[in-house]
C-alpha cells in the first residue's frame, strides 16, 4: 500500500469545513433560481406555447440525469476543479482539458452575466432617481464586481453564509409573490379557443431556454475539498438543487401560464407577465419587491459562480494548465486568492466595458447566459459520457449509468448545436474559442504536461492520525 501524503495535492484550501446548508445554498444560488423564475417562462412560451410547463419538466428530468451522472463521481472523490476533473477520470486528460476550459468560461461569464442581471434591476428599482448615462451602470457593475471579490476572497464559508440568507430571501419573496397571483386566478378575457399548439417540435424546442435555466446548478461540485462529509453532502446538494430548482420553475410557469390562459396571445404575447399579473389587481408593491429579490438572487449567484470559477482556476493551475500563481491559497482566508482576483475583475470588465461603449445592460446581460450557456452544456455532455466510462474502469458499471448516459448526452448534444445555431454570433466566438484552446492544448501537450490532469482531494497523514487520536 502506497504510504499517505503529508499533504493533500490540492492544499491551502480550507478543508472539511463547510456544511450541508453551505454547499446547497452555494449550488442552488448558482442557478439562480429566482431571476429564472420571472423572466424564464415567457421565453419558453415563444415556442411552446401551451407546452411551456411540460417543457420545464423535461428539462428538470434531464438535469436530473446530469445530476446523477456527477454523483456516480462526487460519491467517490472530491474535487475542487469540479467536472473537468470528473470527465479526467473517465475519458482522459483530452476532454478533460476541454472541459476545462469549458468550465471556466461558463462560470466567467455567468457570474458576469450575474452582475449584469443585478445592475439591470437595480437600475428598473432606482429608474427616477438615476441619471440616463451609460457611466452609471458601469459604475453600479464595477461595485458589485468588488463586492463580489471581497466576499469571495473573505472566505468561504462567510460567502456561503452571505448566500445562504440572500437566496432564501429572494426565493421566499418569489414564492411568495406567485402564490398570491395564483390564489387570484387567470385574468379576465374572451376566452376564445386555443388556436393549435405548435405539437411535439414546440415541446422539444422549449426545452432549450427551459435547460438554460438550470446551468450552475452544480456549483456545490466545486467545493468538495472544503465541505464536512463530502461524498455524501456534495451530491445530495447537486441532485437536491436539481429538483428544487425544477420544481419551482415548473410552479412559475404553470401561475403564469394560468394567469393568461384567457387573454389572447397568452403568456406569449406578454413582455413582463408577472409585473401584468400585479398591476392588474393594483398591487403596485410588487413591482418593487421584484426588483429587490432579482438584485439579491444575481448577486449570490455572482459570489456563488465566482466560488466555483476561482476553485476551477486553481486547480487548473495546480494541473500546469494555467499559470501556476493561480494556484496559490491565503495564508489566513484558505482561498484562492489569486484566481479570484482574476477571474472577478475579468467578469466585471466583461459588463462594464461594452456598456460603456454603449451597449444597454440588458443585452449585454442577454449575451453573456447564452455563450455561458454553451460552456455549461459542454461540460455536461462531456461528465455524462464520462461516468460509465469511469465505472467500468474500477469495476462498478451499473445498467442505470449506461442508461443515463444513453438518455443525457444526444439531448444534450442536441441542445448544444440548436445554442448555436440560434445565435450565430456565440457560434463564432465558440469556434474562436475552440480554436485557441486547441493550440494551447498543442503547446501543453509539447512541453510534456497534461499526463494527469484532474487534481482532486486525497486523505492525508493528519487525517488518520488526528481521527485516531
Amino acid at each position: 500500500m502506497a504510504p499517505l501524503r503529508d499533504r493533500s495535492p490540492v492544499h491551502g484550501l480550507e478543508r472539511r469545513r463547510l456544511g450541508p446548508a453551505d454547499v446547497l445554498a452555494q449550488s442552488i444560488a448558482g442557478s439562480a433560481p429566482s431571476a429564472a423564475m420571472a423572466a424564464t417562462p415567457v421565453i419558453v412560451a415563444g415556442t411552446a406555447g401551451g407546452w411551456t410547463v411540460w417543457s420545464f419538466a423535461v428539462a428538470t428530468v434531464l438535469a436530473l440525469l446530469v445530476a446523477a451522472s456527477i454523483g456516480r463521481f462526487t460519491t467517490r472523490m472530491a474535487a475542487p476543479g469540479g467536472l473537468y476533473t470528473l470527465t479526467a477520470q473517465g475519458l482522459g486528460s483530452g476532454p478533460a482539458f476541454a472541459g476545462g476550459v469549458a468550465g471556466v468560461a461558463g462560470y466567467l461569464l455567468l457570474c458576469a452575466a450575474a452582475i449584469a442581471g443585478a445592475v439591470v434591476y437595480l437600475e428598473a428599482l432606482l429608474a427616477p432617481l438615476l441619471p440616463d448615462v451609460r457611466w452609471v451602470p458601469a459604475g453600479a457593475a464595477v461595485l458589485f464586481g468588488a463586492l463580489v471579490t471581497a466576499l469571495v476572497a473573505r472566505g468561504v464559508r462567510p460567502a456561503a453564509r452571505v448566500v445562504l440568507l440572500v437566496e432564501a430571501v429572494a426565493i421566499g419573496a418569489l414564492v411568495a409573490v406567485f402564490v398570491l397571483l395564483l390564489v387570484q386566478g387567470p385574468l379576465p378575457g374572451p376566452g376564445l379557443p386555443e388556436p393549435p399548439g405548435p405539437g411535439l417540435t414546440g415541446l422539444l424546442a422549449g426545452v432549450l431556454p427551459a435547460l438554460a435555466a438550470f446551468v450552475g446548478f452544480e456549483v456545490a461540485t466545486s467545493l468538495g475539498a472544503e465541505t464536512r462529509r463530502p461524498f455524501r453532502t456534495v451530491p445530495r446538494a447537486v441532485f437536491t438543487t436539481a429538483a428544487v430548482t425544477g420544481v419551482l420553475y415548473v410552479f412559475a410557469a404553470g401561475v403564469q401560464v394560468a394567469g393568461f390562459a384567457a387573454v389572447p396571445g397568452g403568456l406569449a404575447g406578454q413582455a413582463q407577465p408577472v409585473q401584468v399579473l400585479a398591476n392588474a389587481r393594483g398591487w403596485w408593491w410588487i413591482s418593487p419587491v421584484l426588483d429587490v429579490a432579482l438584485v439579491l438572487s444575481f448577486l449570490a449567484c455572482a459570489v456563488a459562480t465566482a466560488t466555483a470559477l476561482s476553485r476551477v482556476l486553481f486547480s487548473l493551475a495546480r494541473d500546469g494548465v494555467v499559470p501556476g500563481v493561480l494556484g496559490r491559497a491565503h495564508p489566513r482566508f484558505r482561498t484562492p486568492h489569486v484566481a479570484i482576483g482574476f477571474g472577478v475583475p475579468c467578469a466585471t470588465a466583461g459588463v462594464a466595458a461594452p456598456v460603456v461603449s454603449g451597449v444597454p445592460v440588458g443585452s449585454v446581460l442577454i449575451a453573456l447566459l447564452g455563450a455561458a450557456t454553451v460552456g455549461f452544456l459542454v461540460t455536461y455532455v462531456l461528465v455524462c459520457l464520462a461516468a460509465p466510462l469511469f465505472l467500468r474502469r474500477i469495476g462498478e458499471l451499473t445498467p442505470a449509468a449506461v442508461l443515463t448516459a444513453v438518455v443525457a448526452v444526444p439531448a444534450l448534444v442536441a441542445a448544444l448545436v440548436a445554442f448555436v445555431v440560434v445565435a450565430p454570433p456565440t457560434g463564432v466566438v465558440l469556434v474562436a474559442a475552440l480554436l485557441a484552446a486547441v493550440a494551447w492544448f498543442g503547446v501543453l501537450r509539447h512541453r510534456g504536461g497534461l499526463r494527469d490532469l484532474g487534481v482532486y482531494d486525497e486523505t492525508v497523514a493528519s487525517d488518520v492520525w488526528d481521527r485516531a487520536a
